[in-house]
């Protein structure tokens, strides 16, 4: 089983975006990059490779759903499971992100201290970890 090493994140909130960063960079141990729009992620996807998708939900432009969806059409990506990061975790939204294909969805607030162990337990439950 391959091990979760790299996880590109997405948040329009650049303080939100720092913290994700510590999390996962410098608490984590993970190659973690943070991006501040869909756009800017769909860009630079390819070229970083990443395993795992942590998304928000709400972000101008370019909403979570349709960043997943955008990263999932490019080559090498179809299969990285994405985490949705959301203050909004009532039952319904949370069936909905998992409708639109999310393997999880996290609430904000977060963790920095756990959200790399929370990421690396998703990885693992998902099977997405088996193809290495």
């Amino acid at each position: 089983m391959s091990e979760l090493e790299k996880v590109l994140f997405v948040d329009d909130d650049p303080a939100i975006r720092d913290l994700i960063d510590v999390a996962l960079s410098i608490v984590g141990g993970l190659s973690a990059r943070g991006f501040a729009s869909g756009e800017e992620a769909v860009a630079a996807a390819r070229e970083f490779a990443p395993q795992l998708l942590l998304l928000d939900v709400m972000m101008p432009d370019m909403d979570g759903p349709m960043t997943m969806s955008a990263l999932k059409s490019l080559d090498g990506l179809e299969a990285a499971p994405a985490v949705f990061l959301t203050a909004k975790v009532h039952g319904k939204e949370v069936e909905r992100l998992m409708g639109l294909g999310a393997v999880r969805v996290l609430p904000k607030p977060f963790d920095p201290m756990t959200l790399a162990d929370d990421l690396r337990a998703i990885w693992a439950e998902t099977g997405a970890g088996t193809a290495g």
